[in-house]
């Protein structure tokens, strides 16, 4: 069972790479730096010094995409670092999100994303492909790196099982939504001919003995969530919120927000503190340890084969989580494996 952790690169990439080396030595599997031109550092700077001071754990971007790079520049970029850390990269992949949005471009298309991983994989493989009509090659590559798609919807999740090494799923660990999602990658998978990807689990986290007191720092995610139309993801924790209208004084979005707490207070017009607990003991892995553990293994039975451990926050780095989940957590989550049935 991989354990990996988010780091969101918003201050020094020596202090994020120091905080991975410290992820390391708790034990964790693999360090999924952000990427955001406008929110955070360069992911590929981070993650190259993350390569150097580690010696274990798998880097992973989390996620980068075609549209602000190029296929050809990300997989130069990748190729560095899979230089630095040879057999431990893993490639992120996404259709935009934070990047895309702010400078009022479209997400990726499946299409794109299909294109833009087949030249990635052919470039890092040592092929000759065509770009714009041109026969090219990447100059010395290392060779293969996974590929990761971060996917939701039914359709991106058939690609991510008919096409890549694994897929990196943000819906939190409702066994539910994890059901359909392992289904919609089977799928693919099946289609394909092809071996059943790995299954990473995105989940916000945080140890807490107080669940209704602590909770509220989830309000800007469950309204992000009314925001994009997911209803029928909301009602699987009883939770009944209409798409409420724009909340333009929250920058750069309600999910990215530069000031969390701003975040909460407008969220807080739409989002009720019993929403905010039942959003976060459905889809998140808050609570005690055992309570963690417990919402751990059912995502594992429903075909999880990694988790990806988010704390709240955008502008920070995952410390406390480290700390706290490496001392009383990331044991049992490494234990957990499918249950099988009697």
């Amino acid at each position: 069972m991989r354990v990996g952790v988010r780091f969101p690169p918003a201050m020094s990439v020596a202090d994020v790479a120091d905080e991975v080396a410290r992820s390391e030595r708790f034990g964790f599997d693999t360090a999924w730096i952000a990427d955001s031109q406008l929110l955070w550092r360069d992911v590929w700077v981070a993650m190259g010094l993350a390569a150097d001071r580690t010696e274990r754990i798998t880097l992973a971007s989390a996620v980068t995409n075609v549209a602000t790079r190029f296929p050809s520049v990300v997989a130069s970029a990748v190729n560095t670092v899979a230089d630095i850390a040879p057999g431990r990269v893993w490639l992120g992949l996404g259709t935009g999100d934070s990047s895309v949005k702010p400078l009022g471009l479209p997400p990726s298309t499946r299409a794109q994303l299909r294109a833009g991983i087949a030249e990635i994989r052919g470039l890092l493989d040592g092929e000759t492909v065509a770009v714009n009509g041109r026969e090219v090659h990447l100059q010395r590559p290392t060779g293969a790196v996974p590929v990761h798609l971060a996917a939701s919807g039914p359709r991106t999740l058939r690609l991510a099982g008919e096409i890549a090494d694994g897929v990196l799923t943000l819906a939190g660990v409702s066994p539910e939504t994890l059901t359909r999602t392992v289904g919609a990658v089977a799928e693919g998978a099946r289609a394909a001919g092809r071996a059943m990807p790995e299954v990473t689990v995105g989940a916000f986290c945080a140890l807490s003995d107080d669940i209704e007191r602590d909770a509220r720092v989830l309000k800007p995610i469950c309204l992000h969530m009314a925001t994009i139309g997911a209803q029928d993801f909301l009602r699987l924790a009883g939770i009944e919120l209409p798409p409420p209208p724009p909340v333009p004084d929250v920058y750069p979005d309600m999910v990215h927000a530069e000031d969390w707490e701003e975040a909460i207070s407008h969220s807080s017009r739409y989002v009720t503190d019993e929403m905010a607990v039942r959003f976060a003991r459905t889809f998140c892995l808050f609570g005690t340890a055992e309570e963690i553990l417990h919402r751990a293994q059912q995502a594992v039975d429903a075909g999880a084969t990694g988790f990806y451990l988010r704390h709240v926050g955008n502008y920070t780095l995952p410390s406390e989580l480290i700390t706290g989940f490496g001392e009383q957590v990331l044991p049992g989550l490494h234990a957990l494996a499918p249950r099988v049935a009697a």
